[in-house]
């Protein structure tokens, strides 16, 4: 399972994610379709990050993942979150999605939908999360294109946090399944005192993430009920250019 590793670095290795910007995107789309308020599901949430900002924004929210280790991050969030609504946290397969009510929106962030390696198995998820929205709904996610894949297949790269001890590296490569890509992540630790005799634990995991063409998506999307399906290079609809890494996808599910 991915994240098993990598939850206790993983708020360190994505310092450079603007979640403040992508919530406040997130906000400004949620209200220009007049969604103030309500309930909010955040599939694949993580460690929480968007949750609680989404909470702050004063949305209901219901994170859900897979990964108990990432929900556990998550959950040593709350006394830092200040006086908002506390954002429910279930540990649950979004494939298996099934909450005790429906929902105002969902968004689905930072390429959590490739991390679904079968497109019968991502249209299960597409099925689920429209069957919890409410009538007139907004999905939002995101997803990273074969076009990312291309950039990145055969590379390696590497973060770290000197003051944190943490030293992490990763490389990506395609597998004998063109579609699919495996990561193989190396995370070194450092234990010890502090002085040169210090020692550096590793621990290593794999990923893997499906290149979703973007016709592809849509069609998943149309046959699991949804509407008025469009495609962007921001959360907001900004244009596509036609040569996007990751591109943002936003649909509907019927008003009755």
């Amino acid at each position: 399972m991915a994240y098993e590793v990598l939850s206790s670095a993983y708020d360190l290795l994505t310092r450079d994610v603007d979640y403040e910007s992508i919530a406040a995107s997130i906000v400004r789309l949620f209200r220009s379709r007049g969604l103030e308020r309500g309930t909010v599901l955040d599939p694949a949430c993580g460690t929480g990050t968007l949750s609680y900002l989404l909470a702050k924004a004063g949305y209901e929210v219901i994170g859900i993942d897979s990964s108990g280790e990432m929900l556990a991050m998550a959950d040593f969030k709350r006394d830092d979150a200040g006086d908002v609504i506390q954002p429910i946290f279930i540990m649950q397969d979004m494939r298996d999605l099934d909450l005790y009510g429906t929902v105002d929106a969902c968004v689905c962030m930072l390429d959590s939908v490739n991390y679904i390696l079968e497109p019968e198995d991502l249209l299960k998820v597409f099925r689920r999360v429209h069957l919890f929205l409410n009538p007139g709904g907004i999905f939002l996610f995101d997803a990273n294109t074969p076009v990312h894949f291309m950039n990145v297949d055969g590379k390696t790269f590497c973060d770290e946090d000197e003051s944190a001890g943490v030293f992490c590296v990763w490389g990506i490569a395609r597998t004998d399944d063109p579609n699919i890509y495996q990561y193989k992540v190396d995370l070194f630790t450092r234990v010890g005192d502090g002085n040169r005799r210090d020692l550096w634990r590793r621990d290593s995991e794999e990923q893997f993430e499906y290149a979703y063409e973007p016709e592809l998506l849509r069609t998943l999307l149309s046959r699991a009920g949804f509407t008025d399906i469009k495609m962007s290079s921001g959360i907001e609809g900004e244009a596509l250019t036609g040569n996007e890494s990751r591109i943002y996808v936003t649909a509907l599910k019927a008003s009755v």
